[in-house]
Parts: C-alpha cells; structure tokens; sequence
C-alpha cells in the first residue's frame, strides 16, 4: 500500500526543519513493521512448505543479530524469528541498535528479496524492493530523523536538501558508472561519521573523492601523475580538458575548492598531533562530506560527456 497523503501530515511537514537522531517514535516502528511484512513476508510454521516463506530470511536477520550481540534471541517473547524481530524493534531502546536491525532487514530486502522475485507471491511479498526502500527513506523523513537506507547501509542525513542533491546522485553515479572503489570509501566516511569517527569520516571522504579521480583516468586510458594525490589529479585532469578549455578562467575558483578538500584533512588528521588531540567540529566534518559528494556528482558527469 504506499503512503496516503493526509492533512494533518502535510500541516505537521511545514513545521520540521531539524532532523532528529536520538529517537526512533513508535508510529515510525510500526510502519517498519508493515513495509516487513510486505516487502520480506510472513514467517510460516508449517514446516512443509518452509522453501515456498520467508522463515529463512527471518532465521538470518535473527541469528546474525543474536550473534553480533552475544544472544540466544532478541526478546523473550514470541516463538519464531519473526516474532523476536519485531518485538525487539518496538521495545529495543538503544537507537543504534534500532537502526541495526532495521539495516540488516533491508539489506535483506534489498539483495536476497530482490534476485528471488519469482517467488515473491508464494511468500505473500506485495512491495517490490526498490518500493520497499524509498517508503523507508520517505518514513524517517515524514518524521523528522535524519537517516536514510543508501546501497546496504543507514546513513546520517545533516542536510535535506545537501542530501537530496548531493550525497545520494554521488553514490548512485558511481554505482552507475563503475566507481565501486570511490563509493565504498564514500560509503565508509558515512559510516565513520554516523559512529561520530570524525577524523576517519574525513579521511575517507578524501579517499572517494582521489579514487573518483583516479578511476577517471583509468577508464579514460590517460597516464597518471606520478603523486597521485589531490593536487596532481586536479591539475591533471584540467590539463586533459575534462572541464572545457574555454571555462577553466571561469572556474579556477572551482579548483581551489576542490583543492580545499585535501586542505581538511592535512591540516587537521593527517600529522601528528603533538600532545594537543585535534577534535574536528561535527559542521566541518559534514561540510567536507557534502563537499565531496558535490564534487564527485560533478566530476562524473563530466567524465560522462568528455569525449
């Protein structure tokens, strides 16, 4: 079923401007609960026709939890994997946790649900994954919290709009054009600043945004330089008219931006430190991870139409 348009949601909208990270409201869980059932399915206990459910996606989404936390079982209420599943998403109090399984669960959906479409009715599955994925991402936003399930992982979302235009076009460009490596770095910098790992976030945001780079002149069959680091790769790849001989004046002030990423990082995580612990701000961290996202949508596309 989708999300039905009401009033009193569209009034409630206007009046959301921060997102939320320190809860996961009820009416949230409940909703998670139903994308479950109709995007993975219900867990059937007649053991005959165990190959025909879903019991074997709720055994795995149980058992790796439970192992993953030292367990026997999520709850101790309920009899089958379903049953545990459920009870710990509507009374686990840990957010992060929460947000594990709900993770986990449409990884599942996103993977094992997908490439087994043939059997999607004998399971009772009525919502497509990618359906499934989009009614998740919609949920958070309806309520305020500021996360978002991208390619198999939950990412924190600072800003709407910066992720709207930004973040996810980088990680669906390189998925699309076979920047595998840059977005798992990319992925990675999510990550390490969704578990507030700022300094690492950073690093890995540099490293997405020179793999970018790098694979660029890969695919394209051009030389590298001989520092493959953000600089020489800048200065290459203007040097090789990737950005239109007849614009470079225009946006030299382009470069010196895309330069300022690397500047992050060396000043603030990649020398010693001395006896002082450098502490990135959480607003300097998000700018250098919305930065790099902005600059690989725009270095793609233009690798995209460099003849």
């Amino acid at each position: 079923m989708g999300i039905t348009d009401i009033f009193s949601k569209r009034n409630n909208d206007n009046q959301k401007s921060i997102f939320k990270y320190d809860e996961i409201p009820e009416p949230l869980r409940v909703q998670i609960s139903h994308i479950w059932g109709d995007a993975i399915g219900r867990y059937d206990t007649n053991m005959f026709l165990y190959e025909n459910n879903s019991n074997a996606n709720w055994d795995y989404i149980h058992k790796a939890l439970c192992k993953e936390y030292g367990l026997h079982s999520l709850s101790e209420d309920g009899y089958t994997s379903l049953d545990h599943c459920d009870n710990f998403l509507h009374e686990e109090e840990s957010v992060e946790k929460v947000l594990d399984i709900i993770e986990l669960s449409f990884r599942v959906i996103d993977t094992e649900i997908r490439k087994d479409r043939h059997n999607w009715a004998k399971k009772g599955i009525t919502q497509p994954p990618d359906f499934a994925i989009d009614e998740l991402n919609k949920r958070f936003q309806e309520h305020g919290i500021g996360y978002q399930y991208l390619n198999g992982k939950i990412v924190r979302v600072d800003s709407d709009f910066i992720y709207r235009e930004a973040v996810e076009p980088a990680v669906n460009l390189m998925f699309g054009e076979g920047f595998e490596g840059a977005s798992e770095e990319f992925m990675n910098a999510h990550e390490h600043f969704k578990k507030s790992n700022d300094k690492e976030a950073v690093t890995e945001a540099l490293k997405a945004f020179e793999s970018t780079m790098k694979t660029i002149f890969i695919k394209k069959g051009w030389e590298l330089p001989q520092k493959q680091t953000a600089s020489p790769l800048i200065a290459g790849l203007f040097a090789k008219e990737l950005i239109p001989s007849n614009l470079q004046t225009q946006l030299n002030s382009l470069k010196t931006t895309l330069e300022g990423l690397a500047t992050i990082r060396n000043q603030t995580t990649a020398h010693g430190q001395g006896e002082k612990s450098v502490k990135i701000p959480r607003h300097l961290v998000a700018y250098a991870l919305h930065l790099c996202a902005t600059n690989i949508v725009f270095l793609i596309e233009a690798y995209k139409v460099k003849k």
